[in-house]
């Protein structure tokens, strides 16, 4: 592969070595390969990427140098949710389900159904799983306990209770 002398083999090794960014550090790697007079397949070979992805490195490379091999900015979708919305159900969601909701714990389903009803916005439960994260919710959640339980009645009944597992005193034979 032909490879322009915009750094030396040394410096395009030393900043292989040391970019943190692993994709940014494939690509120095691929050209790095290249420049010591490695073919294409075995850069292929040692990199895991494919043909046109080498034969891209290098051509960006030999066009612009290292900074051509950065990732552009990737703008996404746009959010479905203003900012002020977001904390509006973040704070819902921290207050707990009310007498007028239909759960007793908010559930990603449930969170869906509350978004769709009153901000007339639907997500998948895997957008909204991706959103709960952004906000900082986990999807673990404490056992609920009932409000009429009572902490020493259940105490006592550990206390009094037999044991759950008991071995069996005879052997049980197999049907053969």
């Amino acid at each position: 592969m032909n490879i322009q002398p915009h750094h030396t083999i040394e410096e395009l090794y030393t900043r292989y070595r040391m970019e943190t960014e692993v994709r940014m550090a494939r690509r120095i790697q691929g050209v790095w390969l290249a420049r010591r007079g490695r073919t294409c397949s075995e850069i292929m070979e040692i990199t895991g990427a494919a043909r046109r992805t080498v034969q891209t490195w290098a051509a960006k490379y030999n066009a612009g140098g290292l900074g051509a091999l950065l990732d552009r900015p990737r703008s996404g979708a746009p959010t479905k949710l203003s900012a002020t919305i977001e904390h509006e159900i973040r704070r819902r969601i921290e207050a707990g389900p009310t007498e007028a909701d239909p759960v007793s714990v908010f559930t990603a389903p449930a969170i869906r159904d509350l978004i769709e009803r009153d901000y007339g916005v639907l997500y998948s439960l895997t957008g909204l799983y991706d959103w709960l994260r952004r906000m900082g919710f986990s999807y673990l959640a404490p056992r609920p306990r009932h409000e009429k339980s009572d902490p020493a009645t259940q105490a006592q009944f550990k206390k009094s209770s037999p044991p759950g597992w008991r071995r069996s005193s005879e052997i049980t034979p197999t049907s053969g």
